[in-house]
């Protein structure tokens, strides 16, 4: 396989919130809206096998660079919280765009920023699709569906690089002071800690998915959801997680991933009220849309396919 190519897509700036300036794909102007959300350690990258696949079903495919993250900018007001992110993809998609509404779809972080969408929002996310992320906690819910608590997630054995993020990271950065230890890093989470099923990850690949995350800065920025997360950092808003979503939701699961709790879709099921799975995706682990990109597309592409007949008339 050739390598990846950074510059595939054409990339498109807009100054949104609080003079955030994001970055972001958009192809296949005209489509049903379908916004693609990153997560860590990722950027708009992840999404690369995903794009033209979903443009040709009829899409109009937007992905961009969370602040702070990829070519998108840092954030003046130093807010990198779930919340902030969601506000931010609000103001793209909608108030920038023009988009009264739209399907998302997303994992990790992103999964966190599709699910406070949902909510905040209402009625402007029409479905979604939700895969490899943390659950929302909705601890109460839980245990009254029989579904037993997870463990503390800082007790994970794959968890350390979550500890030091949330708790340690300027020791962590001051840590990985050049750009190639920084990528380094970054490029284990798609190696040997194992957030993914093996072999889906060449050398070539791993050096594109890390290259943007060499600046300190940025690289910075991106720990501080888990800051956020860990109570060590102030937030813009509280997020949007801490009740069960309406939205249609189709549920993905890549199994081979040792970082979100095994506990994920049967929670994740539980928390959205209407939904299409868990649909398990064998060979595939946290970075499902690359892994199995044929499946993923093929997923989304008939979860949402009336919505694109509807709107191509």
């Amino acid at each position: 396989m050739t390598s990846p190519d950074p510059h595939q897509f054409t990339t498109h700036f807009a100054t949104v919130r609080n003079d955030v300036k994001v970055a972001f794909i958009r192809e296949g102007i005209g489509g049903y809206p379908l916004l693609l959300i990153h997560g860590y350690p990722e950027t708009k990258r992840i999404w690369w096998r995903n794009i033209e696949p979903l443009v040709a079903a009829g899409f109009e495919v937007i992905v961009p660079d969370l602040r702070g993250h990829g070519e998108s900018s840092l954030a003046p007001d130093g807010f990198y919280d779930i919340a902030a992110f969601a506000k931010d993809c609000h103001a793209l998609v909608h108030d920038t765009l023009g988009h009264k509404q739209c399907a998302v779809a997303a994992g990790d972080v992103g999964g966190m920023v599709l699910y406070d969408l949902g909510l905040r929002y209402p009625g402007w996310v029409s479905r979604q699709v939700l895969f490899n992320t943390l659950p929302p906690p909705l601890d109460a819910h839980y245990a009254a569906l029989g579904i037993p608590a997870d463990p503390p997630h800082h007790e994970r054995p794959t968890a350390d690089y979550y500890v030091r993020q949330g708790h340690d990271p300027e020791g962590l950065l001051a840590e990985l002071d050049t750009p190639r230890r920084r990528r380094s890093y970054v490029g284990e989470m798609y190696g040997h800690r194992m957030w993914a099923a093996s072999g889906h990850f060449t050398s070539d690949d791993i050096a594109f998915h890390a290259e943007p995350y060499g600046d300190a800065e940025k690289l910075r920025a991106s720990w501080s959801v888990y800051e956020g997360v860990t109570g060590n950092r102030p937030m813009e808003d509280i997020p949007c997680v801490l009740e069960p979503t309406p939205v249609p939701t189709l549920l993905l699961y890549g199994p081979d991933d040792h970082v979100v709790p095994t506990s994920f879709p049967v929670k994740a099921a539980a928390a959205c009220l209407d939904c299409v799975g868990p649909l398990l995706i064998p060979n595939a682990g946290h970075f499902l849309q690359w892994e199995q990109a044929h499946t993923f597309n093929q997923a989304v592409k008939f979860f949402l396919r009336d919505l694109v007949v509807t709107h191509h008339g």
